[in-house]
């Protein structure tokens, strides 16, 4: 697996949203200033966003985007799955066939590894990571 800049932006951006306390929408230029994130880019994450329903727009005057969901029941991984990143470690991808048509010594390793990862990431939702970032700048205050 290789998580890039996609799937950590994506993630970045849901918390960002996910964190907005006013019910008011939040505009994709709000979210890139905050996160100093390229606002063409967060427009292709969040079209990707909106079609996994996860996000919602709203039109005209104040619109931006909102959860379509509450923060609990998103996972990182349904984010992630969302722009189309893989959370796959194996180079065949499953298909047994890493080494010239079969499978290799180190697939089942991968295998392990990958299920690790997803299940790790399909236990953590967005409300989870924003009580752990308040708890965290709560005791760095302190």
């Amino acid at each position: 697996m290789q998580l890039t800049t996609k799937g950590r932006y994506a993630v970045t951006a849901m918390l960002d949203l996910a964190s907005n306390e006013s019910a008011k929408p939040v505009t994709l230029d709000m979210i890139s200033q905050r996160q100093n994130i390229s606002l063409s880019y967060l427009e292709q994450l969040f079209a990707k966003l909106r079609k996994a329903s996860l996000v919602k727009s709203v039109r005209g005057p104040g619109g931006g985007y909102l959860l379509n969901v509450n923060a609990v029941d998103v996972t990182l991984t349904q984010i992630i799955e969302a722009v189309d990143e893989n959370i796959d470690l194996r180079r065949c991808h499953g298909s047994k066939d890493c080494l010239r048509g079969k499978q290799c010594l180190s697939h089942h390793l991968w295998c392990e590894v990958s299920d690790q990862i997803r299940g790790f990431l399909s236990s953590r939702n967005l409300q989870q990571v924003i009580d752990d970032y308040k708890i965290n700048q709560d005791i760095q205050l302190h």
